[in-house]
């Protein structure tokens, strides 16, 4: 594309304002001043690391925190000795850069700088790439030919960064998957921390961590906090957005994802019907659906439906969770399933907070519980069977695919009456029993200890705790999955 001589002008001009260091020689104190993600040190090594000829694609929902990581991360580069002048950052969905290639956004910063891009190690970040058409094609151009820049892209629309970065990136592109904060981060980031100590229970016969807190009341008090406000950083750390977390989260983010980022990548035209199911499976998150009973309710096409979903699940709103029976069996077809919030938080933003007593705390801290696994890689799904006129469920299972049999088995429930009576639990006790499984864990409000049964062990947890033990455990996934 070519370009007037005054459009160069303004593009140069928003380019020194974007990057502020190359005159100050460090980030803006407002991002200075936040408290890094801990995915952070996960992430920087990434960006550090010049020897992998390959870009960084840091994807996520909106708001979760990918700008200021990148900040971060710049401000870590300066630190450790980078010239601020090797550093590049530009804001893709600033409308002045509208269709210009990457390339020439490169050239035109360097040209500022009165830099020689063969000769100098640059740090380059595109932020909001997917409002750049073939960002993928361009990038991909970038890596090949430029072999001492190290290039990161971040994103929002998250299914056609992944499916992008997948077809056109394969082997110059690394993926990064940044969730909503972790009840671990929350806790970590408010300083509260000190309230946790770690304990040891054997599992298996292998010696597991787990956490429990020196008061329980706080931190159930805590997790309610983080259940209303805690998945966005933004949110979390502002006592001004809490009061009305509708407006920030609405506009920001739902309506952002369904009006403006992906629909038309999945054939929707009808956005108003896409946010009436969005809010209604909001407001029933973690409750059990099928395609025929929401086609019924809602008087659209069960094959609309599902586009729907896989839209919602694509854009990191909603995960859908399937079905398995006793014996773990995978069906074929899948007629019913649950679908959680990625962020119990959203629910809180489009209705009002829930409290301790509310009648559908259950289904939010099951929710909770459940957005603590979403970022990893394993197949979980709940088991629900019927057998003659008996029904039983079970929240969470493991599923170990090469055995088609569940690992393990946790029953999610906020009250302590099952620690006094665990024989109550018969779902539980048949879906172990009819498996093998020697252990399973039941989650409480503050109750903790071991019950050994007559058909197996049950280890009961507070549900924080666990929430907040599942959060740690997903933050080492991650760094073991990158070599960390």
């Amino acid at each position: 594309m070519e370009y007037t001589a005054i459009l160069e002008k303004q593009i140069l001009g928003r380019l020194k304002v974007d990057n502020p260091w190359w005159t100050e020689g460090k980030v803006p104190s407002f991002y200075g001043k936040m408290s890094p993600r801990l995915y952070l040190d996960i992430f920087y090594p990434l960006v550090k690391d010049v020897d992998i000829q390959r870009a960084i694609i840091l994807m996520g929902p909106r708001r979760v925190g990918k700008t200021v990581m990148i900040y971060h991360s710049i401000k870590k580069l300066i630190d450790e000795g980078v010239s601020p002048q090797n550093i590049i950052y530009v804001s893709v969905e600033t409308p002045i850069y509208n269709n210009i290639l990457l390339e020439q956004l490169f050239n035109l910063a360097c040209q500022i700088l009165g830099k020689e891009k063969g000769k100098e190690q640059f740090y380059v970040f595109f932020d909001e790439i997917q409002y750049l058409k073939d960002w993928e094609i361009n990038l991909k151009s970038l890596v090949d030919t430029y072999h001492n820049v190290k290039f990161v892209a971040s994103g929002s629309a998250a299914a056609a960064l992944k499916k992008s970065s997948n077809e056109s990136g394969a082997g110059r592109f690394t993926d990064f998957n940044l969730p909503p904060l972790l009840f671990f981060e929350y806790i970590h980031l408010r300083g509260y921390d000190i309230i946790m100590r770690e304990s040891k229970v054997e599992w298996g016969g292998i010696e597991s961590s787990v956490y429990d807190s020196i008061d329980m009341g706080q931190l159930n008090e805590l997790f309610l906090d983080y259940i209303n406000f805690g998945g966005y950083p933004e949110v979390a750390f502002s006592a001004r957005i809490q009061k009305d977390p509708s407006q920030f989260v609405r506009h920001d983010i739902v309506d952002k994802v369904l009006l403006r980022d992906l629909p038309s990548l999945y054939g929707i035209s009808d956005v108003q019907e896409l946010n009436s199911l969005f809010t209604m499976i909001a407001y029933h998150s973690g409750m059990e659906f099928s395609y025929d009973g929401m086609s019924k309710e809602s008087g659209v096409k069960k094959e609309t439906i599902r586009r729907y979903i896989q839209y919602l699940e694509a854009a990191f709103l909603i995960k859908v969770v399937n079905k398995t029976d006793d014996t773990a069996r995978r069906f074929q077809r899948q007629t019913t399933f649950k679908i959680y919030l990625t962020n119990p938080s959203l629910r809180c933003a489009l209705f009002e907070p829930v409290k301790m007593t509310d009648g559908n705390i259950g289904d939010m801290i099951e929710t909770a519980v459940y957005s603590q696994w979403i970022p990893r890689d394993e197949r979980i799904a709940y088991a629900n069977w019927k057998i003659g006129r008996t029904q039983g469920e079970v929240d969470l299972v493991g599923i170990n695919d090469a055995l088609q049999k569940p690992s393990w088995a946790v029953e999610v429930k906020w009250t302590d009456r099952f620690f006094d009576r665990p024989s109550e639990l018969s779902s539980l006790k048949y879906f172990m029993e009819k498996n093998h499984l020697s252990q399973a864990l039941v989650t409480t409000i503050g109750q903790r200890g071991r019950k050994d049964m007559d058909f197996g062990t049950l280890h009961f947890i507070p549900s924080a705790c666990y929430a907040y033990t599942v959060g740690e455990n997903t933050l080492r996934q991650a760094k073991r999955s990158f070599g960390l």
